[in-house]
Formats: structure tokens, C-alpha cells, sequence
């Protein structure tokens, strides 16, 4: 039977990349201030902001995970929340390059006591919500590499890496959660 409390984590995820979503819409209007370049810098931002969100809740999930297989879910975990990490990094080394300035201030796109429900969950409880995140993410990268692809072909790079290295983050945990 699937999980079917809240996932924070997710949901601020999604509510994450529909801000993106309008601000490149946004992109699309004449009048808009700023110009191109400060759409690109904002969007870029809603990626690092993913990139944080995906630190948290991996960090935390592996300070969490016990039970039967925990070793191997727990490492998983972790080298996942060193990886989002590196993302971020690079996410923030690109904003800066692009004269942006990285927004490593959430403010309330997080949900508040949100890791408060982790104890007494089952690490398939975890591995599932852990896999949607993955999936939002993934979904994310795919809708902003076209929309990067001639305005900025080295961030378009980037995000195709990161999108590459996401699918081997949802493979590795679909792969610990088939029997």
C-alpha cells in the first residue's frame, strides 16, 4: 500500500519548480523588467533552491534510516546529499559567472517542521518519497535544458549533466526498492 501521508519535501519541490514555471513564462512577455538575463538568473535559483531542498531531506532521511538494509540505504542517502550538494555548488559557481548573485535564502518556499514526521517511517516509506523528489526534479531539468539551449548553451550543459546524473539517482533507488 503506498504512502499516502504528506511529503513535504516534495511538495515544496513542486511548488519550487511552479514558481520556475512562471517565471519563464514570464521570459516570454516584452514588458518584462529586467530582461532575459534576470529570468535566467531567478530560474537558476529555483535550481539551486531544489538542489538545497534535495541536501535536507537526504541528509536527514539518512540520519533517520534504520531497520533491516539500513547500511545500504543509509549510504545511498548520503552519498545522494553529497551529490545534490555538488549540484547546488555548481549551480551557485554558474549564477555567479552570469553576475547573479545565489539565493541560498529558502524564506517559506520550505515547508515548516517539515522533517518532524521522519521517526517511526520504514525505509520504503523514504526510498518512495526520496524517488518522487527525483522525479520532480528530473521533470524540471527536462521543461528548463530547451528553454536554456540558445540563450545560454553552457548553462544548458550543466543542467544536462545534472539531469543525467538525477536519472542515475531515481535509477539507484528504484533498483533498492524492487525485491
Amino acid at each position: 500500500m503506498a504512502d499516502t501521508r504528506p511529503q513535504p519535501f516534495v511538495t515544496d519541490l513542486r511548488e519550487l519548480h511552479r514558481h520556475a514555471r512562471e517565471q519563464r513564462a514570464a521570459g516570454t512577455r516584452t514588458d518584462t523588467a529586467g530582461g532575459e538575463l534576470e529570468i535566467c538568473l531567478t530560474l537558476l535559483n529555483a535550481v539551486l533552491a531544489t538542489q538545497v531542498v534535495c541536501v535536507r531531506r537526504y541528509t536527514r532521511h539518512a540520519l533517520c534510516a534504520a531497520g533491516p538494509g539500513f547500511e545500504v540505504v543509509k549510504a545511498a542517502f548520503g552519498r545522494h546529499a553529497r551529490e545534490a550538494r555538488d549540484h547546488a555548488l555548481r549551480i551557485a559557481e554558474r549564477i555567479q559567472q552570469l553576475g547573479g548573485r545565489p539565493d541560498f535564502n529558502l524564506g517559506g518556499l520550505m515547508s515548516s517542521g517539515g522533517t518532524h514526521d521522519e521517526e517511526g517511517r520504514t525505509l520504503v516509506e523514504l526510498l518512495r518519497e526520496n524517488l518522487a523528489a527525483e522525479r520532480v526534479a528530473i521533470e524540471a531539468y527536462r521543461e528548463l535544458i530547451p528553454y536554456f539551449a540558445e540563450r545560454d548553451p553552457t548553462t544548458r550543459r550543466l543542467l544536462e549533466e545534472l539531469l543525467t546524473e538525477e536519472e542515475a539517482h531515481a535509477k539507484a533507488l528504484q533498483a533498492l526498492l524492487e525485491p
